[in-house]
């Protein structure tokens, strides 16, 4: 504490005296700080101003500053009776969906294996991010000709077996604001580069719960695929089978969707999510 801070009162336990609205230092000390404060709140658990301040070594004025923009957004609480901040549920979220996509990358592995075997293709998983599809694991096929995305590999969600379950998952509304960030850009002369054609693919995929990429990304390769749901029924990823044309026919396709489906609701169940 320096000469000018005012001496902690009752009410600094959870709030200072006083506030100054001019934060000091770079936006990068300032998420320095946020980090440094959700890291002590999680070990403490509910622990007043003063406490946390002297915790992580922060003036309390400095430290309440930060904790009221990480409460705005949900990552951290302050309890008015008890006067103590402690871990939000927006910090839950976060650390929950990583627990859920480590979860679901080991849980998947055996299930993808499986429909590898099962239908001679290349099984892929990918989770859905900030409007594009991004592939997280894949089980190859031992054909010759096959798909390859290597983990991390991101793509168009309308142009995706993958991105369009998802899409179907989702309200118009949603859609909507994925297209207004990412268009609609044509990859081949099978993409869908307009809305209506767009929607009324993803509502077959909605009513069948199963989409099909028809060469829409790459010619001369066709992908099914299908989403995985978490323990609110919100489609949280999706498993897919991808190969060369050639070896996907129409009839083939037909099967391979329900087997497919069948994966993907069983990696739901195995990772405690809900089927809608």
């Amino acid at each position: 504490m320096n000469s000018n801070e005012t001496a902690p009162i009752k009410r600094s336990r959870g709030r200072p005296r006083t506030q100054n609205n001019n934060m000091t230092g770079s936006t990068v000390q300032a998420l320095d700080r946020g980090l440094m404060l959700l890291v002590a709140l999680t070990r403490e658990g509910s622990v007043t101003l003063t406490d946390i301040a002297l915790k992580v070594g922060m003036p309390p004025s400095s430290a309440h500053r930060v904790l009221i923009t990480l409460q705005k957004h949900g990552f951290v609480e302050f309890n008015e009776t008890t006067q103590e901040w402690a871990i939000g549920i927006e910090a839950f979220r976060v650390g929950n969906s990583y627990l859920e996509r480590t979860n679901l990358v080991e849980m998947a592995q055996q299930v993808m294996r499986n429909l590898m075997e099962e239908t001679g293709e290349t099984a892929n998983l990918a989770i859905g991010s900030d409007g594009q599809v991004v592939f997280v694991s894949q089980v190859e096929t031992h054909n010759p000709i096959r798909a390859f995305f290597r983990p991390g590999t991101r793509g168009h969600m309308h142009a995706s077996g993958i991105g369009k379950a998802l899409l179907a998952d989702m309200s118009q509304t949603e859609v909507e604001k994925i297209l207004q960030k990412t268009g609609l850009p044509e990859f081949t002369s099978n993409t869908l580069v307009s809305p209506d054609a767009l929607f009324a693919d993803l509502k077959k995929t909605a009513n069948r719960r199963w989409s099909f990429d028809d060469e829409e990304r790459y010619m001369g390769m066709r992908c099914v695929a299908a989403s995985i749901y978490n323990s609110v029924g919100k489609a949280i990823a999706g498993i897919s089978v991808s190969g060369p044309t050639i070896r996907f026919s129409d009839i083939e396709v037909d099967e391979i969707g329900p087997r497919v489906r069948r994966s993907a609701d069983q990696i739901t169940l195995m990772t405690g999510g809900k089927i809608p």
